[in-house]
């Protein structure tokens, strides 16, 4: 059997809800449900059984201690095909150091380096045939959002499964932050 897996930090309810306020009518888009917002530290995809438990224990070496989260700012993935709504996060070296440490232990793993360069970002709503134009509308109300400061005291490990309602995220395993 495998597993779809991905390593991040849960939104806290209050952050959620603020991020929830950013939904608006923007043709196209479907928007993740407070249940579905995170933030992705590293996407690994699909894997079998044994190589899950593998990233696992590779993960739970981490040390990391608690930090402070703020996301602000929105933003978009795709330029003028947009495909994705984000609201950004204040720049904070501990969460940058703490993806850094998931990517290696997924390679020390055995898995492939991700190709992309770390992009720190909760998604908001996947789009589909939206114009560029609708989300600059989007991005241009989004500009000033600020949400209230949280504590990042752990993260987690997904499996993400697809279904008719979209995807459905089941804690798999969580890594506390204890420094």
């Amino acid at each position: 059997m495998t597993l779809r897996l991905f390593l991040a930090i849960p939104i806290p309810e209050s952050a959620a809800a603020r991020l929830m306020s950013l939904e608006s009518e923007v043709p196209g888009a479907s928007w993740r449900t407070a249940e579905q917002l995170h933030l992705t530290l590293r996407f690994i995809g699909e894997v079998n059984e044994a190589v899950a438990r593998e990233i696992d224990t590779e993960v739970g070496r981490i040390i990391a201690a608690p930090f402070e989260i703020t996301l602000e700012g929105a933003g978009s993935f795709g330029g003028r095909e947009p495909t994705a709504l984000w609201a950004g996060v204040r720049t904070c070296p501990p969460l940058i150091q703490l993806a850094g440490a998931c990517e290696t232990s997924v390679r020390n793993a055995g898995l492939p380096p991700e190709p992309r360069r770390y992009k720190p970002h909760v998604t908001l709503a996947y789009l589909y045939g939206t114009r560029d134009v609708e989300v600059a509308h989007f991005l241009t109300d989004a500009a000033e959002f600020r949400c209230a400061p949280f504590i990042a005291d752990h993260f987690c490990m997904y499996s993400s499964r697809a279904t008719r309602a979209g995807s459905h995220y089941v804690e798999e395993a969580v890594y506390p932050l204890t420094g």
